[in-house]
């Protein structure tokens, strides 16, 4: 038997629909950020997407 288990297994994902930390991936890919290694990484998932965001809206402001 191999000791590999599912991908993700054991870590954090924010899941965008529900807005709520799952650990382990329980829904379907598409809904998920992540794999964070703590669920604290996990909670400022949006905050990183914003922040982001921000960031290239100012670069095509440049431009």
């Amino acid at each position: 038997m191999s000791s590999v288990g599912t991908p993700g297994e054991g870590q954090y994902w924010y899941n965008v629909n529900t807005k709520t930390i799952e650990k382990g991936a329980q829904s379907d890919w598409s809904q998920l950020l992540g794999p964070y290694d703590t669920e604290a990484e996990a909670r400022t998932a949006m905050d990183k997407v914003q922040a982001r965001n921000d960031a290239w809206d100012a670069e095509d402001e440049d431009d």
